[in-house]
């Protein structure tokens, strides 16, 4: 065995540093940046955009014409507390709720199609 034993070298444990890089503070700006971005790029936009819709939704009046989130566009002829009566063609009315009404379309949107 002794005589292999210069292919290979002894490995010796080797202490880390009393100043290391990562310990202390310095450990956490990584993470702590991490979250600030994700705040300012992710959720902050999001809460941005719900407040919006929230707002839109309470506006919502009868006669408004809208768009749905599957996609039909028609005008509103009856709003309650959570449900509204859209009239999607001449005498069909479907019942929605109000917050899946995507957004209100100018005034004039139903007849120039």
């Amino acid at each position: 065995m002794e005589l292999l034993s210069f292919f290979i070298s002894d490995a010796m444990a080797q202490a880390a540093p009393a100043g290391s890089p990562m310990g202390g503070i310095e450990g956490f700006i990584l993470p702590i940046g991490l979250i600030i971005i994700f705040y300012f790029f992710l959720i902050r936009p999001q809460v941005k955009r719900q407040k919006e819709h929230a707002k839109m939704v309470s506006a919502l009046a009868k006669g408004d014409e809208v768009q749905i989130e599957g996609g039909l566009m028609g005008r509103i002829t009856d709003i309650g507390d959570n449900f509204a009566k859209v009239e999607i063609a001449d005498n069909v009315v479907v019942k929605i709720r109000r917050t899946s009404i995507a957004q209100v379309m100018p005034k004039g949107t139903l007849k120039d199609m």
